[in-house]
């Protein structure tokens, strides 16, 4: 299952990489003007707010102000405008339109003010940066190589010791 929008955005950085390109919007189904600058930027303020909502212990890739990240969610999502739709063989849904920094910021604003921000997740693997919205109880890792590494770190810790 995909994560939501935001989540998917933050996951865009690795240790080592930037994988946020000019077809990842069109990838993860969005359309619209994209300003990529404007998504690296939402980018490293939901990840600092994400880092406080799930209490991450983890060094920040590239560290912002907790003011400095609402108010750029908080102009973004300013962009985006919310419409009622109602399709004639459906039932009526919102739907949000404009810049793709704004519809995902508005996304980032219900994620982390509504009830999935006490599923959200970092994953605590070695070396992961990502992040998770937890959907099952005993999920702990953003994927399942991310936990063989933890698993297999816990073994070479115990080992170890002996």
């Amino acid at each position: 299952m995909p994560e939501p929008l935001p989540v998917e955005l933050m996951n865009t950085i690795r240790p080592d990489a930037d994988v946020l390109d000019g077809d990842w919007p069109t990838a993860a189904g969005l359309d619209g003007p994209v300003d990529l600058e404007q998504l690296r930027t939402l980018r490293r303020a939901l990840r600092r707010l994400a880092a406080d909502a799930t209490d991450d212990p983890r060094q920040p890739l590239d560290p912002m102000s907790r003011v400095a990240a609402l108010a750029t969610v908080n102009v973004l999502a300013e962009q985006a405008v919310t419409r009622l739709s109602w399709p004639a063989d459906g039932p009526p849904e919102r739907t949000l339109h404009g810049p793709v920094a704004g519809v995902i910021a508005t996304l980032g604003v219900e994620l982390l003010a509504g009830p999935e921000r006490g599923r959200l997740r970092a994953c605590l693997a070695p070396n992961c940066v990502l992040y998770f919205v937890k959907e099952h109880t005993r999920r702990e890792w953003c994927s399942p190589n991310c936990g063989n590494r933890a698993r297999v770190a816990r073994h070479y810790q115990r080992h170890r010791q002996d």
